[in-house]
């Protein structure tokens, strides 16, 4: 099987240079890391801020740096809920918790457990079935089924114990499991501090860091099970991340290399026998098994992994790398399968590299015929390295940006509908993060707060216009503290507050100043509220390399969000704008989406478009008509054919309106009608028709 030294040195190093130019470099997989660690401590932050007591996760692939393009990974988010207490004994017991006795007796699958219900008000076995999630088994034990966690959410579909949010065109797919936490090590692995390594991998340091995080408890049982509703998955998630962050780049290349082949190269007909998660196990014992020189030369190491995984399937069994009594490859396959797989991967050992050639993923094999012969023609349509590098920060970039809208808009729903001591109790968890979190949550909450400081100075205004009393100056105050949440959304809040006072001069000036920093070039407009948004359209190569400049605590220079504004800021809305607060009528609302029922009584508007709309506004007051009218062109450009619009509908209801002021009632007309093709419900374009024909019918 191996070749000459030369010959694996040779194919090693150009292998690890075509990984590098796909992505599968030092820097990209320190970004990717940063940017899922920023995106789980938000997660957590604004769960937290809301009195969840949840903390988020994102592990797999694409938080560890270890996909590519190609690859097509999905999201791995995990949700822990901290109100629940996993325990191994007696004295982890907890009062006001819901504790629950992790049981791993002769009936369950290694690495799996049953959980044994207990009181919450003192150390006792529960003794009666509360609801119908507790069972009592043979033995008179209240157990937890498993399907306790495993409910379908609204737009996502059962995986295992994932809820799994599908793939569409802008948004790759997510996989979201609910979990237990259990705060001590898990019994069965605590082998791991007494393991041998022939390379000094593990450390001690990072077994201690494994050791001290616990472990989770997941709702799913063993393929072999035959308590299928009683067992519970036993997690090591944040210990295997461990492992992967520290692994050189060799093993990273090697690791990923696995997946790649064995995905170009079906090695069963069915999918998934042989999973990415049972490629990394392999990865880690042999990391573990040999002497850390082999890791420096990359065809001897993948050849070495291949062979290993070949040993497993023969034996059907791969030892899970911290529960080693864990069998993954129990059940997974049949003996026809395990034939196949056992002859595919034979012949992508024996073809002594010349599978690579092969690979279509990513043009690998394109890529790397021409590193081994100088004279091979590169083809015009290979993205070089630096576009690549450029592309995936640009798209780490707006993966943070869209969780940052997200979650703006999911805060901004609890504020609409909460208490006043629940609202205030949301900002003061935020503002305590942003001085006092890690540096993350600290970066995290600095990405939030902004917008709601915004929101909040606007209450405050169309409180004091409802009373007719004098704006406050701490209303004024907040407004500034939210002026950099993005390139634009925090400065237009502003400029619709000053209009609805009368402040025209100083709305013309915003105005201007938010229309220079916009530039088309570098600045992404960017929605997450609906479904109906559409932001796959849009591509810039200035905003990519602008992208891979900027660090990841420089979004809000590259973004524009979306104008949201609450029904208590009904006053600080141009009237126009105000409509949209009353968009659904009762059937409307029962065919909306989770996400959509979100902002359904918001005014919700892109930034371009609003930017013009005001313009035109304010111009008409101040009898510029010739710029009033150059408003109005850009807004009808920027409603009409405008990329990224995720409120196309708003924007193409007030550019009708605008027209129903030039008296150019059909112009009106037809924009309404476009309105009403990019969303049928929920809008108020079914009002602003009944009143033009209103209109014409009072006429005749």
């Amino acid at each position: 099987m191996f070749q000459s030294p030369e010959y694996s040195n040779t194919l090693s190093l150009k292998l690890s240079e075509v990984l590098e130019d796909v992505g599968i470099n030092e820097e990209i997989v320190m970004k990717r890391r940063r940017a899922f660690m920023l995106l789980e401590n938000m997660q957590t932050v604004v769960k937290r801020s809301q009195d969840d007591n949840l903390t988020a996760y994102c592990f797999g692939s694409q938080s560890e740096g270890t996909t590519t393009i190609g690859l097509n990974s999905d999201f791995d988010i995990l949700c822990l809920d901290h109100d629940y207490n996993v325990i191994q004994d007696w004295s982890e017991w907890k009062q006001n918790k819901i504790n629950l006795l992790m049981i791993q007796d002769e009936n369950v699958t290694p690495g799996y457990c049953f959980l044994q219900v207990l009181r919450s008000d003192e150390p006792l076995f529960e003794t009666n079935i509360i609801c119908e999630d507790f069972i009592r088994d043979n033995k008179g034990r209240i157990l937890l089924k498993n399907t306790f966690l495993t409910g379908i959410e609204p737009g996502t579909e059962r995986h295992g114990p994932a809820n799994a949010r599908p793939e569409n065109d802008e948004y790759k797919a997510v996989d979201i499991v609910h979990a237990f936490p259990c705060n001590s090590w898990q019994q069965s692995a605590s082998h791991l501090q007494e393991r041998h390594s022939k390379g000094g991998w593990p450390t001690s340091e990072m077994i201690r860091y494994v050791v001290s995080n616990g472990c989770f408890v997941v709702g799913v049982s063993s393929k072999i099970s035959t308590y299928r509703e009683l067992e519970w998955r036993i997690s090591t998630s944040l210990g295997e991340r461990c492992f992967m962050f520290n692994l050189n780049l060799t093993q990273i290349h090697c690791y990923v290399l696995m997946k790649i082949i064995l995905k170009s190269f079906p090695t069963a007909q069915r999918e998934s026998v042989l999973s990415s998660f049972m490629y990394k196990t392999v990865v880690l014992h042999c990391i573990q098994n040999t002497d850390r020189t082999i890791w420096r030369i990359l065809f001897s190491c993948l050849t070495y992994c291949l062979l290993e995984l070949q040993s497993y399937i023969q034996n059907e069994n791969c030892p899970h790398f911290i529960i080693p009594e864990n069998n993954l490859m129990a059940g997974e396959f049949t003996a026809e399968e395990k034939l196949d797989i056992l002859r595919n991967i034979s012949d992508i050992i024996q073809s002594d590299g010349r599978c690579l050639l092969r690979i279509g993923i990513d043009d690998i094999g394109y890529r790397l015929q021409v590193k081994l012969h100088t004279d091979y023609e590169i083809s015009h349509v290979l993205n070089v390295p630096s576009i690549i590098n450029e592309y995936l920060s640009s798209w780490l970039f707006i993966s943070i940006a869209t969780n940052i809208s997200s979650n703006t808009t999911t805060l901004l729903h609890f504020i609409s509908n909460g208490r006043i001591i629940n609202i205030k109790q949301c900002f003061l968890n935020l503002v305590n993060y942003s001085f006092h979190g890690n540096k993350l949550e600290k970066l995290a909450s600095r990405y939030l707060l902004p917008f709601l400081y915004s929101t909040l100075g606007s209450m405050m205004v169309s409180s004091d216009i409802q009373q007719n009393t004098a704006v406050q100056y701490n209303a004024l105050q907040w407004l500034s503290l939210g002026l950099n949440s993005d390139v634009t959304s925090g400065r237009l809040k502003l400029a619709s507050v000053l209009y609805c006072l009368g402040f025209l001069g100083d709305v013309e000036f915003i105005l201007k100043q938010t229309e220079n920093r916009y530039n088309c070039d570098i600045v992404r407009p960017l929605c997450c509220c609906c479904t109906y948004s559409s932001v796959s359209d849009y591509w810039s190569s200035e905003l990519d390399r602008k992208c891979y400049e900027l660090n990841e605590d420089s979004i809000n220079q590259i973004t524009s969000f979306c104008v949201r504004f609450l029904q208590k800021e009904v006053n600080c809305v141009p009237r126009e704008l105000q409509y949209e607060m009353k968009r659904s009528t009762q059937d409307d609302v029962q065919h909306s989406s989770v996400e959509e029922k979100q902002w359904m009584n918001f005014a919700v508007v892109d930034s371009l478009p609003f930017l013009c709309f005001l313009q035109y506004k304010t111009y008409g007051h101040l009898h510029r008509y010739q710029d009033q009218q150059r408003a109005l062109c850009n807004l009808v450009i920027s409603s009409v054919s405008g990329k990224s619009l995720g409120h196309r509908e708003t924007a193409l209801n007030l550019v009708g309106q605008c027209m129903e002021q030039e008296n150019k009632s059909k112009e009106s007309l037809q924009c309404f009608m476009l309105s009403l093709q990019v969303r049928r419900r929920n809008n108020a374009a079914n009002f602003h028709i009944c009143n033009l024909i209103r209109k014409y019918a009072s006429r005749m």
